[in-house]
């Protein structure tokens, strides 16, 4: 059952900075670091971010496209009575907005913590806590899908996770996910000046790993190219139909981690993929 966050010292703390390295961590050693991750660190990231996401905006990644403009799960209008799945919710920001346009969502996060949040803020949608690569729902219980920087970033089979969202599907359901866009591995995750020479290959899909003084990941992200992230979206079944790489709008003065208006104006930070089940 999902209850509201009390105050909250997050449980198992490291008492010493994680290592950062390079190496292989395969989908249990990854699902479990960020599940943990996450649940340490949702109240953070929430006070941090939560006024730039707001309650119930749908923003698809740092440089703030909004699906009020963007419109990329379909006119707002069409919204109404469509069976949602938000996957990696964190507070359901997402779901919240898709609720208001009549929408029936589900949000669904790896984090209990984070949908402690979600119910702080409110809502009448279901809270679901499960893997994106195992979902809890019969085939064919959606119209859409959705995932702003959730799961896809995390897992170590992206293909997984997209069979599983492809499932639950119903034919013609579309699934548009935002991750960080894949040239950003080449560059330190730095806001400034620092940030704008490449210092890694582009090819090198070894994990970026946060480990604790055992050698045990607390914190695991993945890189695909662009190319394999295509390749895995029409491998499990999917049509890819856009590609979206938002500019820096200049409206948006913030930094977010390593995205900035600086590097934001010469070099992508988020890649979103419009895709739909045939």
């Amino acid at each position: 059952m999902i209850q509201e966050p009390e105050a909250h010292n997050p449980a198992g703390s490291e008492d010493h900075e994680p290592e950062a390295t390079r190496r292989d961590a395969d989908v249990t050693e990854s699902s479990r670091a960020n599940r943990g991750w996450w649940d340490r660190n949702a109240d953070e990231y929430q006070i941090e971010h939560g006024t730039f996401l707001g309650d119930d905006r749908f923003v698809w990644g740092p440089e703030g496209l909004d699906e009020v403009e963007a419109e990329l799960l379909g006119p707002p209008e069409e919204l109404k009575d469509k069976d949602v799945l938000e996957i990696g919710a964190g507070a359901a920001q997402c779901a919240r907005w898709l609720a208001a346009r009549g929408a029936r969502p589900v949000a669904l996060d790896l984090s209990h913590r984070q949908l402690q949040h979600a119910l702080r803020i409110g809502g009448s949608f279901p809270l679901v806590c499960a893997d994106a690569g195992a979902l809890p729902f019969a085939d064919g219980s959606f119209d859409l899908a959705c995932s702003a920087y959730g799961a896809l970033p995390f897992v170590a089979d992206p293909r997984l996770v997209l069979r599983e969202v492809r499932r639950v599907l119903r034919p013609g359901g579309r699934f548009v996910f935002s991750v960080t866009h894949p040239i950003r591995w080449a560059f330190p995750d730095e806001p400034g000046p620092e940030g704008l020479s490449v210092s890694a290959s582009y090819f090198d899909r070894t994990p970026y790993v946060e480990q604790d003084e055992e050698g045990r990941a607390v914190y695991v992200e993945h890189h695909r190219t662009l190319g394999d992230r295509v390749r895995d979206i029409v491998a499990s079944g999917f049509r890819l139909v856009d590609l979206v790489e938002p500019e820096w709008p200049a409206w948006n003065t913030s930094e977010w981690g390593g995205w900035s208006p600086l590097r934001g104006n010469l070099i992508p930070g988020t890649a979103i993929f419009v895709c739909e089940r045939d």
